[in-house]
């Protein structure tokens, strides 16, 4: 498969704070450990046996078998399940809320780049096994961020959802109502080998099981149990029983909120955008019917709009007896992740990072091992024909990723036979009036009030003549303006990254099970590149 890549920055997808931390910026060195560096796990791995507890470990694996009890499953997965026994095992983990179908196809990249790891680990530390962990965000509840997935510029929405959808933690919604979803998106997927696997996958997980978590579970491991992933779902009581001492900190010390603020102010005062503020108290409390903030006032608590409260007695009785309705918030979720997996690194997103880095200063007033922090990979996939239309189009790959305008402007003023560019005359206009300045000087200096504003009426005279000017060329050149924008509109759906809108089908559908092993060919996790992957034949 021929592959070419440009760097994060030159995609303009891609914030200051993320390409200042790929660049490895000395202003960030105190808002995370360690670097993604292979030889930098070395230490890591140190640092996490030394701290992580042997009880959490076992029960860990009692509860991901309770979990995988009525799966099919590879030998793949069972060995790395029996391998988390071992205090030489450890995790590398993504997370990803639980999107219909997957959702957009960065789902897979992020899955793909915590397997990938896992390999390039065993190879430089073969003395310790590497566990590839997909953290289920069952415990989200925002419904109308994952309801959905486009296939073919088309919108696939889940309308049909309980009366509890946005109101408790997604992977408790039936999935009652999917089978509407299945009809049009059966009819929408065609005919063939490929098309049929996928009709029977989604029918599969959404028609035959009860909930949305086991429903994503199914899908998770029936595209990557081969390569040995472990799914989890942290919300069980067996596991949070582990995480109730840092709750308690979190209600009575919130700890998550004086120390994540500090770094959030000092992120801002570097002129970085803040991703999450935290809040005095990151938890929910989670029943079947609500998800909902828990806040404190006047020394009691309260679970926000419902008449559920209590002293603070009452509710530390509530979390012994019940670790499980209390549910870690997007600033508290990462530190329960620690605390409960062997783990070395997360993978994720350039939104995620961001959190991410607010938050090692909280994870040391926790004596908790900060994970390495690892920008997920991303792709473009394109066809062998779309490549070729694109160099016919002369444009190149640092181009494909402009806005639009922008695109269509440089390569209209590069093809037109006549020059489009006034900036010559500009200049001499500008020199011209230089030679008035000085004439006015001499003479009257209330004159240079009228000579600038007779040079700002005449530039602007000339920008407007070289935008009608542009536009003639881009009526006259009507018909290649039209082929680099459909060019750019099916590359980039919805002006935005094809990672971040198209679903995995529309191209499962024509290549099957080469699109996973290629991508898992084709990308590197410790590769620091955005890469262009082309599939087919011209």
């Amino acid at each position: 498969m021929p592959t070419d890549c440009i760097s994060y920055s030159e995609t303009n997808y891609f914030s200051p704070l993320i390409l200042d931390y790929l660049s490895e910026k000395s202003d960030l060195k105190d808002f995370y450990t360690r670097f993604p560096k292979l030889e930098n796990f070395r230490e890591q791995i140190r640092e996490k046996k030394n701290s992580y507890q042997d009880d959490i470990r076992k029960e860990l694996v009692t509860v991901l078998n309770k979990q995988y009890k009525d799966l099919d499953i590879s030998e793949e997965v069972a060995r790395n399940i029996k391998a988390l026994e071992s205090r030489n095992t450890f995790t590398v983990v993504t997370g990803h809320q639980l999107n219909l179908f997957t959702g957009p196809l960065y789902f897979l990249y992020k899955i793909i780049s915590t397997i990938n790891l896992t390999k390039q680990l065993k190879e430089e530390y073969p003395e310790n096994d590497f566990v590839p962990v997909y953290w289920m965000a069952t415990e989200d509840h925002d419904f109308e961020e994952i309801n959905f997935f486009n296939l073919h510029g088309k919108k696939f929405k889940w309308n049909k959802a309980d009366e509890k959808a946005g109101k408790t933690a997604v992977g408790y919604l039936s999935t009652e109502g999917l089978d509407e979803v299945f009809k049009l998106f059966s009819a929408e997927i065609g005919g063939g080998e490929n098309a049929d696997f996928l009709r029977s996958l989604f029918k599969e997980a959404y028609l035959d099981h009860d909930n949305l978590t086991a429903a994503t579970r199914f899908i998770a491991n029936k595209l990557f149990g081969r390569y040995g992933l472990v799914i989890i779902d942290a919300e069980d009581a067996q596991l949070k029983k582990h995480f109730v001492p840092y709750v308690e900190n979190e209600l009575s010390k919130h700890l998550s909120f004086k120390n994540s603020s500090e770094a959030v102010k000092r992120m801002a005062a570097l002129g970085y955008n803040v991703q999450v503020n935290p809040r005095e108290i990151n938890l929910f409390y989670l029943t079947k019917e609500i998800r909902e903030r828990i806040i404190e006032k006047d020394g009691k608590f309260f679970v926000n709009e419902t008449q559920i409260s209590w002293s603070k007695e009452d509710i530390l009785k509530e979390l012994k007896e019940y670790p499980e309705r209390f549910s870690p918030n997007v600033m508290l979720r990462p530190l329960y992740q620690e605390v409960i997996l062997p783990n070395l690194c997360y993978i994720g997103g350039g939104g995620e990072l961001a959190y991410w880095l607010e938050l090692r200063s909280f994870f040391d007033a926790e004596n908790v091992p900060f994970p390495i922090l690892l920008l997920r990979n991303s792709a473009l996939l394109q066809t062998a024909k779309q490549d070729k239309k694109r160099e016919r189009l002369n444009i190149s790959l640092h181009e494909l990723f402009l806005k639009q305008y922008e695109l269509i402007n440089r390569k209209v003023r590069k093809i037109s036979n006549i020059d489009i560019d006034f900036s010559s005359q500009k200049q001499h206009l500008v020199q011209q009036f230089e030679n008035m300045y000085k004439l006015a000087e001499q003479t009257d200096k209330s004159f240079l009030g009228a000579v600038k504003a007779q040079e700002v009426k005449q530039l602007k005279g000339m920008d407007n003549l070289e935008k009608r000017l542009l536009k003639a060329q881009k009526r006259k050149l009507k018909d290649e303006v039209e082929r680099i924008a459909e060019l750019q509109n099916e590359l980039f759906p919805n002006k935005s990254l094809q990672e971040r809108q198209t679903n995995f089908s529309e191209f499962y559908v024509e290549y099957g099970d080469d699109l996973i092993s290629e991508l898992m060919e084709n990308l590197n996790p410790l590769e620091s590149n955005f890469k262009i992957l082309t599939f087919g034949k011209e």
